[in-house]
């Protein structure tokens, strides 16, 4: 899974951004066992860029983050993301309707698992690391932090396109 800037809205990093901000349960499925690999954006930019630019025509790669967590583990992430950066910059505790202390585990609601639902999308990466040296440089911690604060400095732009009210592209 990719996460970063402009990633639609209605995605479990940047949804549940919105939900703390403005004061709704974050919905897990289950009990957030289901396994995902995260990727930060702008490495799997410069990872497609490696390819075009290094890999043999017609070679197949699979990008990943090397970096499989179980979604509420990324839930708990982003959690404690949002409360410390409300906590320490006024600007994004005026985004928030929850003070800092509000912005704890007790936001998570479990809910009924999607019938079908994948408990791990997974892929191997190696080829890529071994045969373009490539690997994702941005740690998943820091990922988060400035995926937390591109969609809390983004407000207008998350509001229009889940209303559905401009142009956002």
């Amino acid at each position: 899974n990719n996460y970063g800037p402009y990633q639609f809205p209605e995605k479990l990093i940047p949804l549940f951004i919105n939900n703390i901000r403005h004061e709704k349960p974050l919905p897990v499925y289950g009990r957030g066992e289901n396994v995902r690999d995260w990727l930060y954006v702008e490495d799997h930019c410069r990872a497609i860029d490696d390819v075009l630019n290094y890999g043999k025509a017609g070679e197949v790669f699979n990008i990943g983050g090397f970096n499989e967590q179980q979604n509420i583990d990324v839930v708990h992430c982003i959690i404690d993301t949002v409360r410390r950066l409300v906590e320490s910059e006024p600007r994004y505790r005026a985004l928030s309707a929850l003070p800092p202390e509000k912005i704890d585990r007790s936001l998570v609601e479990f809910v009924k698992d999607r019938p079908g639902h994948d408990m791990r999308y997974a892929i191997d990466p190696s080829k890529i690391a071994a045969t373009l040296h490539w690997t994702p440089f941005t740690p998943f911690d820091e990922g988060i932090r400035k995926t937390v604060k591109w969609c809390m400095d983004n407000t207008e732009w998350t509001k229009a396109v889940t209303e559905g009210t401009e142009d956002f592209l």
